[in-house]
């Protein structure tokens, strides 16, 4: 057999094996790149080949699961103000009804919908 019809195990399949692989590394490089995740948080790619023979050790199946590990988006947050037991609005950084700098005006802070299955 010559040397140059020797493959990877990657390039099997008819390459489909080293596709996965390049599809789960654009994801994480996305993931690299999205400002909402942790810059320095790892990663993983994971390559899992399984492979199957039959009684006679002739015929072998190869199944590939490729799987990538993200990192989780940045938590966000935000601040609550509890007027009273029925009211309870988000917290914003300027009075609403005051002028900003660009002429608009502050809108009001959004009210928080309560759920009480006590009443």
């Amino acid at each position: 057999m010559k040397a140059d019809m020797k493959k990877s195990i990657l390039q099997m399949a008819r390459g489909a094996i080293m596709e996965r692989a390049d599809y789960e590394m654009s994801r994480l490089l996305e993931n690299i790149l999205d400002p909402n995740t942790k810059a320095t948080e790892k990663r993983k790619l994971t390559l899992t080949l399984e492979l199957k023979p039959d009684d006679d050790r002739q015929s072998i199946v190869v199944s590939c699961v490729a799987k990538s590990t993200l990192a989780a988006t940045n938590p966000v947050v935000t601040s609550l103000y509890v007027a009273d037991e029925d009211t309870i609005v988000e917290m914003v950084p300027q009075v609403p009804g005051q002028q900003a700098m660009d002429g608009s005006e502050q809108d009001h802070p959004p009210i928080l919908k309560v759920v009480n299955f006590n009443r």
